[in-house]
């Protein structure tokens, strides 16, 4: 299959029809109307990402700054990789979706990926403000250097590396597909046994503050997760030529050494930590692998794990219905309603 590379999308372009003959690779004006676009149910997938909206500071950090001293070692050294690597998977994110859009012949893609683009901007800002509350600068400077010198994170985020940078480096159909197949392992996967370690400490009333911001991140990831499956398999559907049989085997290839790398990581950084259970862990990472694959429309690789055997997360994200209060009444929060247009599947 002969392979061209794709041409930044022009800023306006009124010789072609505003509705995008393609999403990638086609032709568009430009100009955005929303009555008039190809896959009308994005509308509401904006609309669900724009009501997600939240700033660091809002969250109050307090609790938290008095309880890390008070963490053991292990919990203090957990709780740095576990931000470093967030951060790093965030940076990275943010400047990728961006890229993304800019080969996104769709006005409505293009917009829908400016808006996750500027909340994983938000995330990268909120790890700052987390360790600006937590400890000084020159913790807050070292922990961010996990990111580049620890090898078993190095080892950990190489492949999506690699994938990411080839499609700076080649910006075809094909490598544009991999990166969103690689942000919904990101989104959907490598973000969870952190998530977990936050979780963790939540349920024993410590560091609320943090697993505050954590769910607010999550229930974000949660979305950007959802629409991100949902461009894929249009995608695919528009280029029936790269829905191959050697193209889902490269998926689930993938899929695989992400859920292996994952799990090394996790026994990594979170062995010794008071209330994990390692093997549970596992467990859950492949569960959220299977429901990943299943968003994008492909058959579960784990079968052995397709119920969540970690329930108890599901009580400190952000998908329930009217008005929640943080965690052990930290504040009060209003919350659009979850309905048909804005609900997502339970963790």
């Amino acid at each position: 299959m002969s392979q061209y590379l794709l041409e930044k999308v022009k800023t306006l372009d009124p010789i072609n029809p505003n509705r995008a003959t393609a999403l990638f690779g086609g032709k568009s004006s430009g100009i955005l109307n929303w009555n008039d676009i190809a896959y009308p149910h994005w509308y509401k997938a904006y609309k669900r990402l724009l009501a997600n909206f939240w700033q660091s500071d809002e969250v109050n950090m307090s609790s938290d700054v008095k309880q890390f001293p008070m963490l053991s070692d292990k919990e203090q050294e957990t709780y740095l990789k576990v931000i470093s690597l967030l951060a790093t998977l965030d940076s990275s994110q943010t400047r990728t979706i961006l890229l993304t859009s800019l080969y996104a012949t769709d006005p409505s893609v293009q917009s829908i990926l400016a808006v996750i683009a500027q909340q994983e901007a938000v995330h990268n800002e909120s790890y700052s403000y987390i360790l600006s509350s937590v400890v000084p600068l020159d913790k807050q400077n070292e922990a961010f250097e996990i990111g580049r010198k620890d090898p078993v994170l190095l080892k950990r985020n190489q492949e999506i590396m690699n994938q990411y940078n080839q499609f700076v480096e080649e910006p075809t159909i094909e490598n544009i597909i991999k990166i969103l197949v690689y942000s919904t392992l990101l989104e959907g996967l490598f973000f969870y046994s952190g998530f977990a370690f936050f979780y963790n400490l939540a349920r024993q009333n410590k560091m609320v503050g943090t697993s505050t911001m954590i769910s607010y991140i999550n229930r974000d990831e949660l979305e950007h997760g959802r629409y991100i499956s949902e461009l894929i398999r249009s995608t695919l559907a528009e280029n029936p030529e790269y829905n191959t049989k050697s193209f889902t085997d490269w998926v689930y290839e993938h899929f695989q050494k992400s859920v292996d790398l994952e799990i090394e990581w996790s026994h990594y950084v979170l062995n010794g930590v008071e209330g994990i259970d390692l093997e549970e862990m596992e467990g859950f990472i492949k569960y959220r692998a299977n429901k990943m694959l299943r968003m994008i429309g492909l058959s579960e690789i784990y079968p052995e794990h397709v119920n969540n055997p970690m329930k108890w997360i599901r009580a400190y994200v952000d998908n329930f219905d009217g008005t929640k209060t943080d965690f052990f009444e930290q504040r009060n929060r209003q919350y659009t309603k979850v309905t048909d247009l804005n609900g997502f599947d339970d963790l």
